[in-house]
């Protein structure tokens, strides 16, 4: 099993970082990579079991379920239930905790799945796209 694991500091509260992350249909508002997100069957965008189905800005759909969601913890998990990636078994969990010195955020971006190239999607997705969402972030609430 392939395992990433990617880390961030972001100058701003924990509170209004949650706020944008929180949106489980709002990845093209913060993640560059994204074109469109729409939840399926109607459900609210923070409902435990709901699927999002977005497309990449380069083309492809994936579909992803929400499997947590907690205001508490400042946590997300999901699973990829159909990509172009070659991944299956895929659980990720993005969560923040505030960071008192400063008023910022330290984020955490981890993923674990099974692939028959681990390197080249360790790659991708650590850096591309959790690495990428951090950075586009870290923009955004550029002090």
């Amino acid at each position: 099993m392939a395992k990433i694991y990617v880390t961030s500091v972001i100058d701003a509260p924990v509170d209004k970082v949650w706020a944008v992350i929180r949106d489980f249909n709002g990845l093209p508002n913060w993640l560059p990579a994204f074109s469109d997100s729409r939840i399926e069957g109607g459900l609210p965008s923070d409902a435990v079991g709901c699927v999002r189905n977005f497309n990449l800005k380069e083309g492809g759909n994936i579909r992803e379920r929400l499997l947590a969601l907690s205001d508490v913890e400042y946590s997300c998990t999901y699973t990829i239930i159909s990509s172009p990636l070659p991944v299956e078994n895929y659980v990720a969990t993005l969560s923040l905790k505030p960071i008192t010195d400063g008023n910022r955020t330290f984020a955490e971006w981890k993923a674990e799945f099974d692939s028959p190239q681990p390197k080249e999607m360790i790659e991708t997705i650590g850096n591309g796209v959790f690495q990428g969402g951090f950075d586009a972030l870290k923009q955004r609430f550029k002090r």
